[in-house]
């Protein structure tokens, strides 16, 4: 017998749940049409707060040239690795993979987010190559995004290093001319408004709220191919002589620009891992010496000035020394009496002594600050010295004589090459400028100008046969210039064996445009005297120079004519072209 067992009916419990799903379902349905119909407003706020955001727009950092237009310092694009440490913690299974590509250890970067967990935004890896963004990108980590940014870069790298200094990774200018023009050459962010993906990255972008203001360019002084070529002359000497250090400094006296100005040892800006800071500074603006026999033309020049000499002015320096005060003054050679001009030619210690001695100290020193001596030149660039020139109530007569020779004050390379000017442009000094310089450029007059070309004539003289800058002759050019061969300050005195090797020179004579002042600091082996270390660098960089720049030789030997060598009676007139 089969028996079957009735399920018993509850219509009222199934009704009873229908309805609550049905009440249930008008609820939401009802919350749905309120929130998208009438109070969308708030869902909308939500979801931009969550994908639309508003980053910034770096600008463009201003291009730095030489005076041809060449690059010197340029920004180029980057992609900069950021991460949100708490989100990128949550996907930690693709943390070994990010760990990798960014070439650390998965402890090393594990620690890094553990210990900035309470931030939103830290820097993984700051101006990372491409292979490494990419590398990146492919892993989708949650939290994990780039951000463009700029990064700097100087493809004269070492040659120029000292002048264009560099930028700190936030693309400001930390050095040199990066940083005495840093506010021009900076620009100003942007910002505009994106949508972006749940792995921030940006899909879209909404509108642009600021428009990037990009820094502007900046036009220097400098000829690049004049730079190259002190830069490689300098190194060589430094490295010749196995020299500490070393600066040549190079100025136009018709505008007062700096055409090369380089520094030894240099540095590679785009490389700075390990470098010591004592790399960076430039040494022709900051580091101050004693110019020795480099000061006698100024010496000289105040006692055409306010003394009773000419250079024809007989000068008894027998028998070679001088006595001032307990102090012997001292000449290489016992010279005899000899004119003005000779003790120039000469470099004679006693002759300088003596004209200094017979000067009142008040327009000696007045002639001295004259040519900038004691004072900033005015280039603006970060960092220069003024060096010293104490004043002439102080100066005993052992001063006033060590003073004629270049003793008892301090100077930069600058501010040499500076003074130099002057006796170039026939007393006038310019302003310095890094900048490159339109138009004419006025000056002051601070000697007479007759008075420049007697003592321009006089030097002269040092770069002849006789003279003791020979080695600074240019093939083709006459030459005005001095040798300096400086004992360095040391503590209780002055060094026996320590020396500074200098010469300050001015080119094409006729029509001077150019001057130059090179400084070797502490050279050993093959000799140590101005004339024979710096002179000759001098003379190398001068005819580059010149070649470049397509200067005119001044000092051509005579050619003669088949013509002329037959009919010496012929005359040549200003019509004749042949």
């Amino acid at each position: 017998m089969i028996i079957r067992t009735v399920q018993p009916q509850y219509p009222l419990r199934r009704w009873f749940i229908l309805g609550l799903f049905m009440c249930g379902m008008t609820v939401l349905i009802s919350r749905a049409a309120y929130l998208q119909l009438w109070n969308k407003d708030i869902l909308q706020e939500q979801g931009d707060a969550r994908s639309i955001r508003v980053v910034e727009i770096p600008a463009h950092r201003g291009v730095i040239t030489d005076r041809n237009g060449e690059q010197l310092a340029m920004s180029t694009p980057v992609e900069s690795i950021w991460a949100n440490p708490r989100k990128a913690l949550d996907d930690a299974e693709k943390l070994p993979a990010l760990a990798k590509a960014l070439d650390m250890s998965i402890k090393d970067l594990k620690d890094l987010l553990r210990g900035r967990v309470s931030r939103d935004f830290i820097y993984l890896k700051r101006h990372a190559i491409p292979d490494v963004v990419e590398a990146v990108q492919a892993i989708a980590i949650k939290g994990v995004s780039t951000l463009s940014e700029y990064k700097r870069y100087y493809p004269a790298a070492e040659v120029t290093s000292h002048i264009i200094g560099f930028t700190n990774i936030d693309d400001q200018g930390q050095e040199g001319l990066e940083l005495a023009y840093n506010d021009w050459l900076a620009g100003e962010s942007g910002a505009k408004r994106v949508l972006k993906d749940r792995l921030n990255r940006v899909i879209e972008n909404i509108e642009s709220i600021k428009t990037p203001r990009p820094g502007k360019d900046l036009i220097l002084s400098i000829d690049r191919r004049v730079q190259y070529l002190a830069y490689r002359e300098l190194a060589a000497a430094v490295k010749h002589h196995r020299a500490k250090s070393g600066s040549l400094v190079m100025l136009d006296i018709n505008t007062g620009e700096v055409i090369a100005m380089v520094g030894q040892p240099s540095y590679n800006p785009n490389n700075r891992g390990g470098l010591k800071s004592q790399f960076y500074r430039n040494r022709a603006l900051t580091d101050v010496f004693e110019p020795g026999s480099t000061m006698k033309p100024f010496t000289i020049a105040a006692g055409l000035e306010y003394g009773n000499f000419q250079p024809h002015t007989r000068i008894d320096t027998a028998p070679g020394y001088i006595k001032v005060g307990e102090h012997t003054i001292r000449d290489m050679h016992n010279y005899g009496d000899i004119n003005v001009t000779k003790v120039i030619t000469k470099s004679s210690n006693v002759g300088a002594t003596k004209i200094a001695l017979s000067l009142e100290p008040k327009k000696y020193w007045e002639a001295l600050n004259s040519f900038g001596f004691g004072q900033l030149t005015g280039s603006g660039f970060p960092g220069e010295s003024s060096g010293i020139l104490n004043s002439y109530n102080t100066w005993s007569d052992v001063e006033i004589a060590t003073l004629s020779f270049g003793y008892g004050l301090s100077v930069t390379p600058l501010q040499l090459a500076h003074a130099y000017s002057v006796l170039a442009t026939g007393g006038v000094m310019l302003p310095v400028s890094f900048i490159k310089v339109s138009g004419t450029v006025s000056g002051k007059r601070v000697l007479p100008e007759s008075t420049a070309r007697q003592v321009r004539k006089m030097m002269e003289t040092v770069v002849s046969s006789e003279g003791t800058g020979k080695r600074a002759a240019v093939r083709g050019y006459r030459v005005i210039g001095k040798t300096g061969t400086v004992h360095k300050s040391t503590r209780g005195g002055y060094s026996d064996d320590r020396y500074l090797s200098l010469f300050a020179g001015i080119a094409p004579a006729s029509d001077p445009r150019y001057v130059m002042v090179v400084l070797i600091d502490e050279p050993r082996g093959n000799g140590y005297f101005g004339g024979v270390v710096a002179a000759p660098v001098f003379a190398r960089v001068m005819e580059g120079a010149f070649r470049i720049l397509n200067i005119a030789p001044d000092n051509l030997p005579a050619i003669t004519s088949p013509i002329m060598a037959n009919r010496p009676d012929l005359e040549l007139d200003e019509g004749f072209d042949g």
